[in-house]
């Protein structure tokens, strides 16, 4: 049987709705503090936050969101490399990101514009070690956007090297 809906019972459902659904930096999730030197600063079309409007993470918070690792060969280094470090699809799930696109900024503000779709496409790594030590600044360290060139013929390309930001300092959802 069909049933009128009146305009009191719209309004009530609409102010709930948006009531609901209104997100305010005291009510969105909010990560720990850095216990050590922050490493990475995320930003932008975020919902998880730990210093006003960005997610801020020293080495052991990006090693506590797991770790994963490939094996690949690049045009930086002679010979097949072990990466390890944080899946960036994983990053960015734990940020609440809600963007397309990846501005990742280096230490010497070099920037690059990464799809998001590359993330979980290709399974791209927020490295943090190479051959199992930490990278330093001067081994392309603390962070670098490694995609594993070798397990697609596509990923060979100056297009992905180009994205492959090494000493990473911030990254901006848009």
């Amino acid at each position: 049987m069909d049933r009128c809906v009146t305009r009191r019972e719209i309004a009530k459902l609409l102010c709930w709705t948006a009531a609901a659904s209104a997100v305010t930096p005291a009510q969105a999730a909010t990560l720990p503090q850095p216990a050590e030197r922050p490493i990475l600063t995320v930003t932008g079309k975020i919902s998880t936050f730990n210093e006003g409007n960005s997610a801020r993470f020293d080495r052991p918070m990006l090693e506590a969101l797991g770790m994963s690792s490939f094996v690949t060969t690049t045009p930086w280094y002679t010979g097949p490399v072990r990466f390890e470090g944080v899946l960036m699809s994983k990053l960015l799930e734990t940020v609440g990101s809600t963007g397309e696109r990846v501005v990742a900024t280096a230490l010497n503000d070099y920037s690059t514009e990464i799809p998001i779709s590359d993330f979980a496409q290709y399974g791209v790594l927020l490295a943090l070690k190479r051959d199992g030590e930490y990278m330093t600044v001067r081994d392309k360290g603390p962070l670098f956007i490694v995609y594993p060139f070798d397990s697609r013929p596509e990923l060979k390309r100056q297009q992905f090297y180009g994205r492959s930001a090494w000493q990473l300092a911030r990254l901006s959802i848009v």
